[in-house]
């Protein structure tokens, strides 16, 4: 399912200047595709783990060791044969689904020229859409491209562009409903298909003072929130999880609005079993905001 990595993907990389952080990545995920080309998944792996990753924003680019999780995490995984993401940046019911050949949203400002220039044309994703299409009765197909929580983090982990990858909306913030969502994505796991739920494991960003933007230091309720939920997840307790709003440490500052966290119960839904363990891929802060990212079983 896979293909060489686009052209326009490539002429567009070829504009980040020297010097840049993301310059640096592409250059190291090269060496090490060089090295030992990354594995792609075949039958015989069986069903791929769902994740819920901290996307962040184009500020990762500037983040190397942020950028090594991400990528290694990638790599610690069989290639996969198409991505379905689930971002906290589109919320749309009933749920939907990006077309096969989509347009980036650049959903984000204030930021250097560069990140808007920025491109990742995957393949077409006709096949994925159709399995989609069978495993969510109702799905609509939407004129809309990639936002900013799904291609930052993709394009990342996979730079060279070759997998193809459909997005699908948020429908409802209700956990539950979710869950279920999840569950109908299930099977695609089995089929090679790496199912992302992908939000910030804290986002107070108006709770954020200039010296936490500038010194990284992380505010009591992000340090709590992201404790209370490593706790959760590691006991299995999707109750607790799912009654976030009352029982969380640092609420509402570490979620002021939920969609950034929401995105985990996808994930929760998608795994062969929601309550079993989870393995933490990715943990720490990026400006005071949890960077917590996990895989399922």
């Amino acid at each position: 399912m896979t293909t060489s990595t686009s052209t326009s993907t490539v002429r567009a990389d070829a504009l980040i200047p020297a010097g840049h952080p993301f310059r640096g990545h592409l250059d190291r995920v090269a060496r090490l595709e060089t090295a030992a080309p990354h594995r792609s998944w075949n039958d015989g792996d069986g069903a791929l783990p769902a994740l819920y990753l901290s996307h962040g924003a184009p500020m990762t680019f500037e983040d190397t060791a942020w950028m090594t999780e991400l990528h290694d995490w990638a790599r610690a995984l069989p290639r996969p044969r198409a991505v379905l993401i689930v971002s906290a940046h589109w919320e749309s019911a009933p749920v939907a689904l990006t077309g096969s050949a989509t347009e980036l949203v650049y959903d984000f400002g204030g930021f250097a020229p560069l990140y808007y220039r920025m491109r990742y044309d995957t393949p077409d994703a006709g096949e994925l859409a159709r399995q989609v299409a069978g495993a969510v009765p109702g799905v609509v197909h939407a004129g809309r491209g990639l936002d900013h929580g799904a291609w930052v983090p993709l394009k990342i982990m996979y730079p060279e562009a070759d997998i193809p990858v459909l997005q699908l909306s948020l429908p409802t913030d209700d956990s539950a409903g979710l869950i279920a969502l999840g569950e109908r994505l299930r099977p695609l796991r089995e089929q090679g298909v790496l199912v992302v739920g992908s939000g910030f494991m804290t986002h107070g960003l108006p709770f954020l003072t200039r010296e936490m933007w500038t010194s990284g230091a992380v505010p009591g309720w992000s340090a709590d929130f992201d404790a209370w939920a490593a706790e959760a997840l590691a006991a299995g307790d999707v109750d607790e999880l799912a009654a976030f709003r009352d029982r969380a440490p640092g609420m509402p500052y570490a979620h002021p609005t939920v969609e950034h966290f929401t995105p985990l119960f996808v994930t929760l839904g998608a795994a062969t079993d929601p309550t079993g363990p989870v393995t933490t891929a990715i943990e720490g802060f990026s400006i005071g905001l949890a960077k917590r990212s996990f895989q399922t079983a």
